[in-house]
């Protein structure tokens, strides 16, 4: 470029509305996943399993192991229905508590929409 040269930037585009798109929210709805009480599991067994499956704290596990003993039920996350649906099967599939033997397998859970 020469010192004379002229620089001259693009010009601006107009948008109409027309143009415009609109972005609208998308609603996924939510479920809980609900882990329900038996008399087969002991408190280091539900523990071990929120922790590991669900990732939660020491503290928080053992504040649901004692929910769900006491209440009978515990929403353990709240997520789309696919995780949920994915985290109750991980729950079926966590195996007997070998602390106890006459355990038979894992514990219960159910997917609920959440309120």
């Amino acid at each position: 470029m020469t010192e004379d040269a002229e620089v001259v930037a693009p010009p601006e585009e107009e948008t109409t509305s027309r143009q415009k798109r609109k972005t609208k929210a998308l609603h996924v709805p939510r479920y809980n996943v609900v882990l329900l009480d038996d008399d087969d599991h002991t408190y280091e067994y539900v523990i071990e399993m929120l922790m590991k499956l669900f990732g939660h704290s020491m503290s928080k596990a053992f504040r649901m192991a004692r929910e769900v003993d006491m209440s009978g039920r515990v929403v353990v996350e709240t997520t789309h229905r696919e995780r949920a649906e994915f985290k109750r099967d991980q729950i079926h599939a966590y195996g007997a508590d070998w602390r106890i033997p006459e355990c038979r397998g894992s514990m219960s859970a159910v997917v609920e929409p959440a309120s």
